[in-house]
């Protein structure tokens, strides 16, 4: 919503918005010219406002929004309003059930790398997009001069589907959502009409090495450039090989070398992301150097991989990680960049019903870390009857039933108490997950670095 409001106030927009508390978000939006009102109240909408945007997190007692309803106003989610926009600014979308967030942070930096200034709306803060005379304060969202918007596309609720992008990219598909969707078809289906909302001259960048992206663009007749990791496609990553777990690799795109890279970013599932990158930005107008030169110093994006810090010689890594194959890919990176004597996972599950829909999954995801330590599930968007059906209790019972160590602790002072006493010197501990689980990185060094 901050991004949105960003572009909107950009682009000469009168723009107010409501939240409950002040933040920093809030600050940089009221330097904008953005008018900015703590709390919900009927008297926070204009008497002349043309229209109220709403986040998924407004419920339908919200005063404004009754008020709004009551006055007629024309109302738009956040996905539609932002799918306004595609109409009218060129939009490169990234989707995929995994890696948007650090593809879209990374097509955004090596666009502003070549020199143009785009607006962004992505879902992870990018540190780099901070730096001195950039339109971008390192939130993952920034207004810029230029007519070029790049959004992370999102398929939960179909709201990717409000999105008219003048190129995307499908990263991947998976079982995701499944409190939403019946099953994997209906997914790889969506994510099929999702490509035919690229606007007629527009391209798709799609992973070779994915049979349910195939499977979704069977039958797409739109421009399409594929890429691959393992064998045969448009754009590919050469001659591969790992140093320190990051991929180092011919750049190639229809068979002709553009360059030797070597990325900062680990795992086999980044140099498939730099090439969905490499693909996009060329169609965006950067040459070969300028594309190189993005991909190779990209640092990032937060809460991937982040490094929270190093206290009594054990590493403190955070991670956004809540699906099995993210936990999976991620820990095998870590494994290789960092050769722990002992790897530990604390990993806090995401929503009562994708814990319960892909229990077994989850199980099976872990096999790269020696421990496992699990607080509560984060409870979001569930209804009391899921709670009711799953807890992170059984997630451990079933990690050790296939030969993991994996204890279930409950909450975060057992768990930090727990690490600060076991952890010893050449040990890496990863706090996972998209709740707030990150809180114990950043105790856990406080304490290991005052207490040893």
């Amino acid at each position: 919503m901050s991004g949105l409001a960003q572009v909107l106030a950009q682009r000469g927009c009168r723009v107010s918005g409501s939240d409950q508390q002040q933040s920093a978000t809030l600050d940089r939006l009221a330097e904008r010219g953005v008018e900015i009102h703590l709390g919900h109240q009927e008297t926070n909408l204009a008497d002349d406002l043309d229209c109220l945007v709403v986040s998924a997190a407004v419920g339908t007692g919200n005063p404004e929004l009754i008020a709004a309803r009551r006055r007629g106003l024309t109302i738009r989610k956040y996905a539609e309003m932002l799918g306004e926009l595609t109409k009218q600014i060129p939009t490169f979308a990234v989707a995929g059930t995994h890696g948007k967030s650090t593809t879209s942070g990374w097509l955004t930096y090596a666009i502003k790398s070549a020199g143009m200034d785009p607006s962004y709306v992505i879902g992870a803060g990018v540190h780099q997009l901070s730096s001195e005379g950039s339109s971008g304060d390192g939130s993952g969202s920034g207004a810029g001069a230029d007519p070029l918007l790049i959004v992370e596309a999102c398929e939960f609720d179909r709201s990717f589907l409000n999105l008219h992008p003048a190129a995307a990219a499908i990263l991947n598909i998976e079982r995701d959502h499944l409190d939403y969707y019946s099953g994997l078809d209906e997914i790889v289906r969506t994510f099929g009409r999702f490509a035919h909302q690229i606007q007629p001259e527009g391209l798709l960048v799609a992973n070779a090495d994915d049979d349910n992206v195939a499977e979704a663009l069977a039958g797409y007749a739109g421009k399409c450039e594929f890429f691959s990791v393992e064998g045969k496609a448009r754009w590919q990553a050469g001659d591969l090989v790992f140093e320190e777990g990051c991929g180092v690799f011919g750049l190639l795109y229809q068979g002709n070398k553009l360059g030797r890279l070597k990325l900062t970013l680990p795992g086999r599932h980044n140099v498939a992301n730099a090439l969905a990158v490499a693909a996009l930005a060329r169609h965006g107008g950067l040459n070969d150097q300028q594309i190189c030169t993005g991909l190779e110093n990209f640092t990032g994006v937060s809460r991937r991989m982040t490094l929270k810090g190093k206290a009594a010689n054990v590493v403190v890594l955070d991670d956004y990680a809540h699906h099995p194959t993210e936990i999976k890919v991620t820990l095998e990176a870590i494994r290789a960049r960092f050769e722990p004597r002992r790897l530990w996972c604390v990993f806090q599950p995401h929503q009562h019903s994708r814990t319960r829909f892909l229990l077994q999954e989850f199980a099976r995801s872990f096999g790269c870390a020696d421990i496992i330590l699990l607080p509560d599930i984060y409870f979001v968007r569930d209804s009391e009857a899921s709670r009711r059906e799953i807890n992170a209790a059984m997630l451990a019972e079933v990690i050790v039933g296939q030969g993991g160590q994996a204890h279930y602790l409950g909450d975060f002072e057992r768990i930090i108490d727990y690490l600060g006493r076991t952890v010893d010197a050449g040990d890496v501990v990863v706090t996972m997950g998209a709740g707030d689980v990150w809180k114990i990185a950043d105790e856990l060094v406080s304490r290991l670095g005052r207490d040893r």
